[in-house]
């Protein structure tokens, strides 16, 4: 078989097989197709299928095979970080900034505590190479304790839809809290990958990148919609380049370019469209790249240790930081489990950031795998435990 065929045969299991676990293993009120998406990319990984057909792994996934998965993953992705930053809502985050600040802030700043010290608890206990080649200690402390504080923003909106809060006050609470911590994410993001050998380069893009904005936006506002998608596009094409360029990795670029744009701008129908588009042609493949990734043929036991540590962290990290808002804020009984299990949720964004420190080989492929399994079983966990107290 030649390239073009073990490429459109990798295609065929990545787009049935999820969807027929899911749709006849009737999973979606504990693992939703994006979720299912996932734990099969990881199953098609070295640990699974590169361990049990060693020869057909190596055929199947071959160099160019993968080249040409990561080329449509890193733009799916994009798009998709992109649309996120787009839309944020920062005006009524401001309107309820009280409320909003208190609760993102103890959310955030609790596991990402805890997420620090389960950091620190992995690398004393297990004999791993857990830290990348140009990785320092304190940016993999920092860059794990963030992962164990990341929510999930866009499959947040898809539980919460699933849960029927989404339009509820209780859900746009959480869309408050959750945006604020999204953006709170990134800027960590940015000072973990912060490079001293090219911090020139990467303040010039910061300096340059806010001039440019603002006239990337008077651009926007003059011309017609139907132009705005065209232009847009080029924008996060741009922002992405040289947000690599200058060493920050092009998943900032990309959100960056959504944040300094309105959500306004577009037909709201138009873009919900987009979204469902990305996620259902593009995003599969990331999620199946991504898989590919994992590792934990030699320490398998160790690493399903360390997910289960990080498990810890961040669920508890999540529910102590909303208990304690609660009380702050005199909330009603029961608000502040729904919240924090809410909040709590992994996937998408979780793994996105997991493969940035992966990038910039921050973490090794077992922290990596480590992650990834806690994402995966913290979104699992979230509408089982939600769903008896929403009722």
């Amino acid at each position: 078989m030649n390239t073009q065929e073990f490429f459109l045969m990798v295609m065929v299991i990545i787009f049935s097989v999820p969807y027929l676990i899911w749709r006849f293993g009737k999973t979606d009120f504990w693992a939703p197709l994006v979720v299912v998406q996932i734990c099969v990319g990881i199953l098609l990984g070295p640990g699974v299928s590169g361990a049990i057909f060693p020869e057909h792994y190596k055929s199947i996934f071959n160099p160019q095979v993968l080249q040409a998965l990561n080329g449509i993953a890193w733009w799916a992705v994009m798009i998709f970080v992109w649309i996120a930053g787009i839309e944020l809502d920062l005006k009524k985050a401001w309107l309820y900034r009280r409320d909003s600040c208190i609760t993102a802030g103890l959310a955030l700043g609790s596991p990402l505590l805890l997420g620090c010290l389960a950091a620190i608890v992995v690398l004393m206990t297990f004999n791993i190479n857990w830290i990348g080649p140009k990785g320092m200690i304190w940016q993999f402390i920092i860059g794990v304790g963030m992962a164990c504080a990341v929510t999930a923003l866009p499959i947040l909106i898809l539980l919460m839809e699933k849960l029927k809060i989404l339009r509820e006050p209780i859900g746009q609470r959480i869309m408050r809290y959750a945006s604020l911590d999204d953006i709170a994410i990134w800027i960590v993001l940015s000072l973990v990958l912060l490079d001293w050998d090219r911090v020139s380069l990467q303040s010039i893009f910061i300096v340059s990148f806010i001039t440019i904005s603002f006239l990337y936006r008077k651009l926007m506002l003059s011309i017609q919609e139907s132009d705005r998608w065209y232009v847009s596009f080029i924008w996060l094409a741009v922002c992405g380049l040289t947000s690599d360029w200058a060493g920050l990795h092009f998943m900032v670029g990309a959100f960056l370019a959504g944040v300094v744009m309105d959500s306004d701008w577009f037909n709201q129908e138009d873009m919900d469209k987009l979204r469902h588009f990305v996620m259902m042609t593009m995003l599969p493949v990331y999620f199946i790249s991504t898989g590919l990734r994992t590792n934990w043929e030699m320490d398998g036991v160790s690493v399903f240790a360390a997910a289960t540590i990080l498990l810890f962290a961040s669920v508890t990290g999540k529910l102590a930081g909303a208990y304690a808002a609660g009380k702050i804020l005199k909330w009603e009984k029961g608000e502040a489990w729904i919240i924090g299990w809410l909040l709590q949720t992994k996937a998408l964004i979780m793994i996105v950031f997991a493969n940035v420190l992966l990038d910039k080989q921050i973490i090794t492929s077992q922290t990596f795998t480590a992650l990834l399994v806690m994402a995966v079983v913290s979104t699992m966990l979230t509408v089982p435990v939600v769903t008896p107290k929403l009722r």
